[in-house]
């Protein structure tokens, strides 16, 4: 087995190594003088499992392209399988025709990753559940729940609410819900366009009580500030938000910082380069369970126990 990574998130490639107690497979990704990707794998890989590392987060089409040409030149040097390790997927957003005349570019990235050699994708909370259907390698799809959850419970909240910020959230907040013993609460909300949302009122009950705010990102925290604010203006006691990838886009951290909520909680499927000042962000690391999961499918074990 070798395990390799490109620039997206070299931090979380080493920590799974480490889980793993092997060394990084050495690699050099870099630009040819045109900005061109350069890609040399320095290791011998022929007929060895090789799995690739590299969420396809911004800048997106610098990470999709790197991971692409990586898995083509593991795949040249005769590799014997090729598994895409990739925490963050990309354009997960573009599932379907929502109005005329745009693209699924989450089905065209999937034909793309198996255009350039990869065997298996292994991807962990996916935007919208269904891509998983766009693809026809095997893909093992889990959750960063395990870890969340866990962090959750040291923190002994009592009568928590987890509230959606959304109704395509609900599913994900009454997980959330069931497994720390709390009760669920929607906040009603109809986007206006990709950056604007406009917020209603909340269905459930959360005044007094320990809000904690569900969500599978958060890009440029318009949704996310719109439901902090929403459940502060409801008399929430307190509000926690929580997220598997924090991608903090464009104006988001000024938006949570105006939003000023108790904690950010995200994990590390997204590196977090900068520390910003005036929001509590706490960063959990998934590396050991995606650690587990790339052991399972190098030795040919059940994946499903992860899916949490």
């Amino acid at each position: 087995m070798r395990i390799f990574s490109g620039n997206a998130n070299p931090g979380l490639g080493e920590a799974i190594c480490t889980y793993l107690g092997t060394e990084p497979g050495r690699c050099e990704v870099g630009r040819f003088p045109d900005g061109e990707t350069k890609v040399r794998i320095l290791d011998d890989v022929r007929g060895l499992e090789v799995f690739i590392i590299q969420p396809t987060c911004p800048p997106a089409n610098e990470h999709l392209m790197e991971l692409l040409i990586m898995a083509d030149a593991a795949r040249r040097a005769s590799a014997g399988r090729i598994t895409a390790v990739v925490p963050y997927y990309g354009y997960a957003r573009q599932d379907r025709k929502h109005e005329g005349r745009v693209p699924i570019t989450a089905k065209l990235v999937a034909n793309m990753f198996a255009t350039a050699g990869v065997d298996r994708l292994l991807c962990m909370d996916l935007h919208a559940t269904q891509i998983q259907g766009f693809f026809d390698i095997p893909l093992d799809h889990i959750y960063a729940s395990p870890v969340l959850i866990e962090y959750l419970h040291k923190k002994k909240i009592e009568a928590p609410v987890v509230m959606s910020p959304d109704i395509g959230s609900i599913k994900m907040a009454h997980s959330f819900a069931k497994r720390l013993g709390g009760s669920l609460a929607v906040v009603e909300k109809r986007r206006l366009n990709d950056a604007q949302v406009e917020t209603g009122h909340v269905i459930g009950e959360i005044k007094n009580r320990n809000v904690i705010i569900v969500d599978d990102m958060i890009t440029s925290a318009g949704s996310m500030a719109s439901a902090i604010n929403v459940a502060k203006e409801n008399s929430a006691a307190t509000v926690t938000v929580l997220a598997t990838h924090g991608l903090f886009a464009g104006p988001a951290f000024e938006r949570l910082r105006a939003a000023n909520a108790d904690e950010v909680i995200v994990t590390d499927t997204v590196p977090q380069k900068i520390k910003p000042e005036g929001i509590n962000l706490t960063v959990l690391s998934v590396s050991e369970l995606l650690g587990e999961a790339v052991n399972r499918i190098h030795r040919n074990k059940s994946v499903s126990v992860l899916f949490l």
